[in-house]
């Protein structure tokens, strides 16, 4: 029998294919503050194994043009931040445009989950408003109605791999993990999620397909095919 009680999920790439919006603003980003920086799916695919957009820029930042000094003499965090906070608001445009959905099953299992009495969470290190313009887009005004906990970059500060934001979330959510399942695209969320003792269903999307998800407990290629009692057998399978 299983004893599941919680579906912990992350965000981007998990819950809705968010990562071509996201390369568009910042390569528009680059752009509108006069750069003539582009990044392509394959360079974006590879940022991609570093958690966190300004953890990005700033890995780009050194790695490909270490003799760039800082625009207009403002400190090198300073434009990191710039930058930033323009990406956020060309891909919070584009979200409310309706350029981005959730994935296929998603919200058909989070409702029949949240139906079933499942507690449900968000861990993701994304920013708080890149959550709230998905979710409120995709779902509704109410869409916190239906998760018990959200731990986001604010609440998380140390990004995946690292597992702070998955103990964090069990600690809100009063639980152990081994009461919960998690839900990942890549690699890093693999190790972050199992770092915190859970047991993770994987969904790959075209940018992690490669990752290694072999302690995954699951792989799928998306949530249509996945039901509650189809998890609740999965949950039970876990040594």
């Amino acid at each position: 029998m299983s004893n599941l009680k919680a579906l912990i999920f992350d965000v981007d790439g998990t819950l809705a294919d968010t990562e071509m919006a996201h390369l568009a603003a910042f390569n528009q980003a680059f752009a509108q503050e006069g750069l003539d920086w582009h990044w392509d799916v394959a360079l974006y695919t590879e940022l991609l194994a570093i958690s966190g957009g300004k953890e990005r820029i700033l890995s780009y930042w050194k790695s490909m043009h270490p003799e760039m000094k800082d625009i207009d003499g403002s400190g090198l965090q300073d434009t990191i931040e710039r930058l930033h906070a323009i990406k956020t608001a060309v891909y919070e445009s584009a979200v409310q445009q309706g350029q981005v959905q959730l994935r296929p099953g998603v919200l058909a299992l989070i409702q029949a989950a949240h139906a079933q009495g499942l507690r449900l969470a968000i861990a993701t290190t994304t920013s708080p408003v890149n959550i709230a313009v998905l979710l409120r887009t995709a779902i509704g005004p109410d869409w916190k109605t239906l998760f018990n906990v959200v731990e986001d970059a604010s609440t998380a500060p140390r990004k995946k791999p690292h597992p702070q934001v998955y103990l964090q979330t069990l600690a809100r959510l009063r639980l152990a993990a081994g009461d919960c399942l998690a839900f990942e695209d890549s690699a890093n969320g693999l190790k972050a999620a199992t770092g915190a003792g859970l047991a993770t269903i994987i969904t790959p999307n075209s940018f992690t397909q490669q990752h290694d998800f072999t302690s995954a407990l699951q792989v799928a290629p998306d949530l249509s095919l996945v039901d509650v009692a189809q998890l609740k057998t999965w949950h039970a399978s876990v040594k």
